[in-house]
């Protein structure tokens, strides 16, 4: 078998943050099975799992100075036959997958197969995801402003760019709403928290209402806490983003954006 080049540190772990997935990935019990039946050892068996199976593969294409048993796992764990059962989750795991794997010179087939194909770094693979990242949007009725979040200079790095831009535009309608110049949680609280906020997202008349704001207002600082404020000052190398996490990141922003729309200035 010719041997394949191995795959770079960062590329292998982005894989196996797929495969391993919390909620949807490998279980414990499954990556112990593959990497018996593909005699790859398991230097770390109490690791996370996302941790464990990449050091698993690292040390395996190290030994073997090359990446085929990196793939040979790829296609055993991405076997058709796993995912009969659901075949969503299977073709949702193949488009992540092959998100990483374009940037590795690979791709993963329909029947399971990893192929070799030339390594995507250009805009136009960007393009292509910018597509169908921003198709995903659209059928999920994303609000307006945060498609335009979507163009390929955005999402060519992981997803970082568009993530980070996001979420500006979240605290960019609140201050334009607001007529403030604060930012991040500051800003927050000076528009929607208090007895008296400057912008309300119901008539505040109830206890009910009152519990709905301040639980925005949490839901704002948690946003801007998770994603504004890691992405601001942590390398985009050192902050991965995952196509799912973009999709969820933007689907949060898009809810905000629909109620910040809805708010109304307050008279006290």
């Amino acid at each position: 078998m010719v041997a394949l080049p191995a795959f770079t540190e960062a590329h292998l772990q982005e894989i196996c943050n797929v495969l391993a997935n919390t909620e949807t990935g490998l279980t414990g019990s499954e990556i112990t099975t593959l990497l018996v039946r593909l005699n790859i050892s398991d230097p770390n068996p109490t690791a996370s799992k996302r941790v464990r199976l990449c050091e698993a593969l690292s040390l395996k294409q190290r030994q073997d100075r090359c990446g085929n048993n990196v793939v040979g796992f790829i296609q055993e764990a991405m076997s058709p036959v796993r995912y009969h059962a659901n075949p969503d989750l299977f073709e949702g795991k193949r488009s992540e997958l092959n998100t990483v794997l374009a940037f590795c010179g690979y791709s993963l087939l329909e029947d399971g197969r990893v192929v070799r194909e030339t390594a995507a770094t250009t805009l136009t693979e960007a393009e292509q995801r910018a597509r169908r990242l921003e198709s995903t949007l659209r059928a999920r009725g994303v609000h307006a402003d945060v498609l335009r979040f979507c163009r390929a200079e955005l999402v060519q790095e992981n997803y970082f760019h568009a993530v980070f831009e996001a979420t500006k535009s979240v605290a960019d309608k609140i201050r334009d709403r607001a007529g403030l110049t604060n930012d991040g949680a500051d800003l927050v609280d000076r528009a929607f928290g208090g007895d008296k906020p400057l912008l309300a997202i119901n008539t505040l008349r109830t206890d009910t209402e009152r519990a709905e704001q301040r639980g925005f207002v949490n839901l704002l600082k948690g946003m801007f806490g998770t994603f504004r404020n890691v992405t601001a000052h942590a390398p985009k190398i050192k902050w991965p983003i995952m196509e799912e996490d973009a999709l969820d990141l933007f689907s949060l922003a898009s809810y905000l954006h629909r109620r910040l729309d809805g708010a109304v200035r307050t008279s006290w």
